[in-house]
């Protein structure tokens, strides 16, 4: 195999990792904005305590997961289908 496709085969990783990587972010930080709109003081004792923002931290990250996986999800499949045509 010559070096070239190693090369762009190492730079179509890097690149796709880094998409995921701001898209993930992006996903938590969007989670982590709707999710000040939700009222945990009805759910939790103390919802301005340490415990109480670390949990409102994980639940933005666990929703923001969810939501980028499904976005790289859809671009992977629609990038499936362009190339079918």
């Amino acid at each position: 195999m010559d070096s070239r496709f190693y090369d762009e085969l190492s730079s179509s990783i890097g690149t796709s990792g880094l998409v995921s990587m701001i898209v993930s972010l992006f996903c938590v930080a969007i989670s982590w904005w709707a999710l000040q709109n939700l009222k945990l003081d009805l759910v939790i004792r103390y919802p301005k305590s340490p415990q109480g923002r670390l949990l409102h931290l994980l639940l933005a990250i666990v929703l923001g997961h969810f939501v980028a996986g499904f976005l790289l999800d859809y671009l992977g499949w629609s990038g499936q289908i362009r190339n079918m045509f």
